[in-house]
């Protein structure tokens, strides 16, 4: 994608209704999306008009339309930022580390080698994927830039809003035009900075800016505009807030070495104490841990005390679902959770991750799914079984910690050879269930019914537990890598939730405990599949250094994605990555 080539948001047309503000929260941002889900599924092809036109002297002529065009980019967001089924900023970060992988399994997901590429740290400046999420991503960043000119030079009685409702949206749309430049940042480096539209006619092709400006640019974005927002609350719900702004923050300080060559440990705590000292609002009252593992990942984690910002969905009224799901499900997962939707059998744990939990670890069995499969909504026990679609047709299947052909005999493990079945699958977020079913607990058989928030999860961008671990591991990098009594407790606080309450006081860590390569581990275990992996294996020097599985060490140059070279070839001033 050219950069001047971004769509234009004053041609969008959004009709929709915005007629009762005082509804639930979650739909005020959603109600966008009636009209919206066919746009955002023509999101990859950036440099086409797929929608009628509205010249831009026709639109913004009122409130509802320019909160149609702040609202924009967050649908977008969907994209890129969640496993969507798209090659966004998720997986590049997560399929290239130690955790998840998409192997072969049997005729599917050879998909021309792109999943081996990643996680053998063997990708070219030719993938697709990784030119797909640079477009994304700064078409996030047009919708972004749009709306900010056009608002910016409006009278606000041309627009029906206040001057402080102006100013807010401004402010909000530069916080979430920050956060694309975190994460193009994240993932390549030093990339061209753009703030105003494009010009179609007029075409510009901006130069690299250095990581460190990026770095700057992002910081100074999010200090200039943070205080310009509304603190977080129901009425903020999957936006920019004041705790987005913080959030962003605590995340660059933590990566502040690797992305810009100086430590910031002192302000990764500043930032992240104005969050856990609920400084900067909740999304349900008093910002604070959720009691349970699990209630910041059901279909209703908008009640979520810890939840910072969200990809939020509504599928009830708006019908805007997650898009995850084709990333996850097996062939035949509706039957597994009574829901309506299968998946593409792809990303699973690599071999081993499984066993890194503990027995009595909760979020083993809350947030993994392995051994054999049972229908919802079947209580016969000859028939119960999920049955196979592949290799496994016509048999039951059964999820396994291995990624080998198993039905032949064979021990051979790696990218190449897995089966249908192979692998031990995620279960962190639950969609709930779209028909009647039941739940079995040994003996004990519970009629379930359909459930009325079915589809309605939340993806969590940033969330309090991410907090406290990431003061913590400021804390430790301060104290020369030792564990404080700070450190500790604040992992513990977090940790205590997977355990019984009996045995709590066994598995709490001390200063004598809590290292820091047991720090990345417990890291590992609590956040995965948020998309924080490959950052954290760079952080802890790993990335590039480390083996797991069938992943041998790779160059060092491998932190970064090389800079796709479609957009080299569409723009000379772009400057390529060491080693590509």
């Amino acid at each position: 994608m050219v950069l001047t080539q971004v769509p234009d948001l004053s041609y969008l047309v959004l009709m929709w209704a915005f007629n009762d503000i005082k509804m639930k929260n979650k739909t005020i941002l959603h109600t966008a999306l009636i009209l919206l889900v066919g746009i955002v599924s023509a999101c990859t092809k950036l440099d086409e008009n797929a929608y009628d036109e509205i010249p831009s002297d026709k639109f913004y002529t009122n409130k509802n339309e320019v909160l149609s065009a702040v609202l924009r980019p967050y649908t977008h967001a969907n994209a890129w930022v969640t496993p969507s089924g798209q090659d966004g900023w998720w997986r590049p970060a997560e399929l290239s580390a130690d955790q998840l992988a998409w192997p072969t399994k049997g005729p599917h997901g050879e998909d021309s080698g792109k999943w081996k590429r990643l996680h053998y740290h063997s990708w070219t400046v030719d993938e697709a994927g990784l030119n797909n999420a640079w477009s994304l991503i700064y078409g996030g960043i047009g919708y972004c830039n749009d709306p900010i000119a056009n608002i910016s030079t409006r009278d606000i009685s041309t627009m029906g809003i206040t001057q402080k409702e102006k100013d807010e949206f401004i402010s909000e749309l530069k916080l979430l035009r920050a956060f694309h430049y975190l994460k193009l940042m994240d993932l390549f480096g030093g990339v061209p900075i753009v703030t105003a539209p494009a010009d179609p006619a007029n075409p510009v092709y901006p130069g690299t800016s250095s990581r460190k400006e990026v770095f700057d640019f992002v910081e100074k974005e999010i200090k200039d505009n943070i205080n310009n927002v509304p603190k977080l609350s129901r009425a903020m719900l999957g936006r920019m807030s004041q705790a987005s702004g913080y959030a962003m923050l605590v995340e660059l300080y933590l990566n502040a070495e690797v992305w810009s060559g100086t430590a910031r440990w002192d302000d990764c705590i500043a930032a992240a104490d104005k969050l856990i000292n609920n400084e900067a609002g909740g999304q349900n009252g008093t910002m604070q841990l959720d009691t349970t593992i699990t209630d910041q990942f059901k279909n209703t984690n908008d009640l979520s005390k810890e939840v910072i910002f969200s990809i939020a969905y509504d599928y009830t009224r708006a019908k805007f679902e997650p898009s995850w799901t084709g990333e996850f499900y097996h062939f035949a997962q509706k039957d597994i959770y009574g829901g309506g939707r299968n998946g593409n059998d792809g990303i699973v744990l690599i071999p081993g991750v499984y066993d890194t939990y503990e027995v009595d670890d909760r979020r083993k069995t809350e947030w993994l799914l392995i051994g054999p499969q049972y229908k919802f909504a079947d209580t016969n026990t000859k028939t119960r079984a999920v049955l196979g679609t592949v290799e496994y047709q016509g048999l039951p299947l059964v999820f396994v910690d291995n990624i080998r052909k198993n039905k032949s005999g064979s021990t051979v493990s790696n990218m190449s050879e897995g089966e249908e079945n192979s692998g031990v699958r995620f279960n962190k977020y639950k969609l709930g269930n779209s028909v009647p079913g039941f739940v079995i607990n040994g003996n004990d058989i519970t009629a379930v019914q359909p459930d009325p928030n079915y589809n309605n999860t939340d993806w969590n961008v940033y969330r309090l537990t991410w907090i406290y671990f990431a003061k913590a591991e400021a804390l430790m990098r301060k104290s020369g890598g030792a564990a404080t009594a700070e450190a500790v407790a604040l992992i513990n606080a977090t940790k205590k939730r997977a355990y019984a309450p009996a045995i709590r006081d066994a598995k709490a860590y001390t200063t004598a405990t809590l290292t820091l390569d047991e720090l990345l581990k417990e890291r590992g275990r609590e956040f995965i599949f948020e998309g924080f992996r490959r950052d954290d294996l760079i952080r802890f020097g790993k990335f590039t250094t480390g083996t797991w599985w069938d992943h041998t060490a790779s160059s060092a140059t491998k932190a970064l994605y090389p800079i796709p070279q479609r957009q080299r070839d569409l723009n000379p001033k772009l400057t390529q990555n060491p080693g590509y």
